[in-house]
């Protein structure tokens, strides 16, 4: 199974199609950035990334579109789906391509991609929240106690947004690294240097 969930449309503020499109195949992995995190200001949206991550979403959308034409189709969308062993219907992929008012070329999709990003929340409020079930500031929080969490507080996640999420969440043992976790979150990558 390849732990992605293939519900769609998804539920407003979903983040799950980039998760999905991060998730997509071994090769694409965010990047363990070395230096200052990327500029988030300007109206170019390729100012909002790093080299290193425009890379990595420029490999996303390669995968994505099965064509090579350039753009994400739905056909692309339905070939991609099939390569991961996942039969969708048209109208599935259609409601996927209705995420970009116009066709999806790599620009569209970044832009996208970084809406997503700017969608979340603060990383002073994300800190504080991943903070509460951090009591000894260990940076870690219990894999147990952190399902828990989010199946029984705030907006609740199904079991299948549990595994999504364990699928990208930095590990250390059977603890969520939450400050690396959190970096993920705001950033798409992973801005500390592996131990």
């Amino acid at each position: 199974s390849s732990g992605i969930n293939a519900e769609w449309p998804l539920r407003p503020g979903s983040n799950e199609f980039f998760v999905q499109c991060l998730l997509l195949h071994p090769v694409v992995k965010m990047s363990k950035a070395k230096g200052k995190k990327p500029q988030r200001s300007g109206s170019n949206v390729f100012a909002n990334f790093d080299q290193q991550q425009i890379q990595e979403f420029k490999e996303a959308f390669t995968i994505i579109d099965q064509d090579r034409d350039g753009f994400i189709s739905e056909k692309d969308l339905k070939d991609m789906w099939a390569s991961l062993g996942i039969l969708q219907d048209d109208k599935f992929c259609a409601d996927m391509c209705k995420v970009s008012p116009g066709q999806i070329n790599f620009t569209a999709f970044l832009t996208f991609m970084g809406e997503k990003l700017q969608d979340t929340d603060p990383e002073d409020v994300l800190h504080n929240a991943f903070a509460c079930f951090d009591v000894h500031n260990t940076g870690a929080i219990n894999q147990k106690i952190f399902t828990n969490a989010l199946t029984q507080l705030g907006d609740r996640f199904t079991k299948e947004e549990i595994a999504q999420m364990y699928d990208v969440a930095p590990m250390k043992g059977d603890n969520v690294d939450w400050k690396r976790f959190i970096k993920l979150i705001k950033y798409g990558g992973d801005f500390e240097e592996e131990a």
